[in-house]
């Protein structure tokens, strides 16, 4: 992938957003997609939560993941790179690059698993950075609502002066050390050493920006209606966690982050790979991996589109939320795109694909509620719409992106 860069036209009158969301294991694509096509398409059992939100969204038939088709699919869910092979700098790290000089995060990285699950299949996050490393995300809503908006007290400053003196004087070692590896690798070498470098470098930026708004006010959005993120349970926690919960904060926190300009971008994986993603309280008799093992078995299928269904219902939350918030001359879903899919279709296939873009409508997206793509329209089309819709270009296609989607580019 080329560097990107700023679009030259003129700055955007209202700020753009964008989230990419994974969602581990596939979905029933038996009873997913919509009956028929263009905007009065009828939407299918699993859909039907986002009705109200007709106009707002676009079902995207016709998507493939050309090394996706298993259960290593958030591997290149987002970099089309296959997995075993060295990764690329994602999407959202390529709209931070631009965005994030703006904001107190550059990006953020959410997920049912805290971490970054690298070196199994269960991976808990798709951002890379431009070095291929994966970048960790966190799980816990009070944990992140701490750090969105919660001031540090006298204390914490003091500490967080002293953690950045020590951190900055490991970088200086480090830094000499590798300068005088330097002069003593032969030219084959240079290359590795030059990754090193950069990654360095990144560390190094990254320990400026948090020093430079260390000192600058965090924001104090209003909360009405939403829940207590004090109390929040994260997965690893206590009896007491309940999904439904969960899920509502993680997505107030999402609105959060944007409406407070936190950050402009941001990734989070709904659902991972094999383990997880039912809960107690959807009152099914399997996990959702056995689930899509269904061998054409309707108590199978009914309980796997049960489950389906429930996660949309979450996605209308996020959608009315996004919707209850002004923003400018719109709402915040009107300046946010937020794309979602999986790293596979039905069974382990690499197509037929769940992929849904929402909201965007103020930033040119022309929704459809259902259009039919090309057959094998890489899942890298959907994201090349999205960073040029975030103002950011690109020197050529995004991996094997055959350009942007034009059927919903106003």
């Amino acid at each position: 992938m080329l560097p990107c860069r700023a679009a030259v036209a003129a700055a955007p009158q209202v700020v753009p957003r964008m989230g990419m969301f994974y969602f581990g294991t596939g979905m029933n694509m038996r009873q997913f997609y919509p009956e028929g096509l263009g905007p009065d398409a009828a939407l299918s059992r699993i859909l039907k939560p986002l009705e109200a939100h007709r106009g707002k969204f676009t079902v995207l038939s016709g998507t493939q993941l050309e090394h996706g088709g298993g259960h290593d699919g958030a591997y290149p869910f987002s970099t089309s790179i296959a997995a075993g092979e060295k990764q690329s700098v994602s999407p959202d790290q390529l709209v931070a690059e631009w965005h994030g000089k703006q904001t107190r995060f550059p990006s953020l990285q959410f997920s049912v698993k805290r971490g970054t699950g690298f070196g199994s299949q269960a991976l808990a996050t798709i951002s890379w950075n431009r070095q291929g490393v994966p970048l960790a995300a966190e799980n816990d809503p009070k944990q992140i609502f701490d750090q969105l908006f919660r001031p540090n007290d006298a204390a914490q400053q003091a500490g967080q002066s002293v953690e950045f003196r020590q951190r900055q004087s490991v970088l200086d070692a480090v830094l000499s050390d590798a300068k005088q590896l330097g002069r003593q690798v032969s030219q084959a070498d240079r290359r590795q050493l030059d990754q090193y470098f950069n990654s360095i470098r990144e560390v190094e930026q990254s320990l400026r920006r948090e020093i430079d708004w260390a000192d600058r006010p965090k924001p104090e959005p209003s909360r009405t209606g939403m829940g207590e993120f004090e109390k929040a349970v994260s997965p690893e926690g206590n009896g007491d966690f309940l999904y439904d919960n969960y899920a509502k904060l993680m997505y107030d926190l999402i609105a959060l982050a944007f409406q407070t300009d936190s950050t402009r971008v941001i990734t989070y994986v709904v659902r991972t790979e094999l383990a997880g993603g039912v809960y107690p309280e959807f009152g099914v008799s399997k996990g959702y991996h056995e689930l899509t093992h269904h061998g054409n078995d309707p108590k199978n299928l009914e309980e796997l589109a049960k489950v389906d269904t429930i996660y949309m219902g979450h996605w209308k939350y996020f959608l009315d939320r996004l919707s209850s918030i002004n923003d400018g001359d719109g709402t915040l879903l009107d300046h946010t795109m937020l794309g979602f899919s999986s790293g596979m279709g039905i069974g382990h296939s690499k197509d037929t694909l769940p992929t849904v873009l929402s909201g965007g409508g103020g930033l040119g997206i022309r929704h459809q509620t259902h259009l039919r793509l090309k057959d094998d329209t890489p899942l890298a089309s959907l994201w090349q719409t999205m960073i040029e819709k975030m103002g950011v270009e690109v020197d050529q296609p995004f991996q094997d992106s055959t350009g942007s989607i034009g059927e919903i580019v106003g």
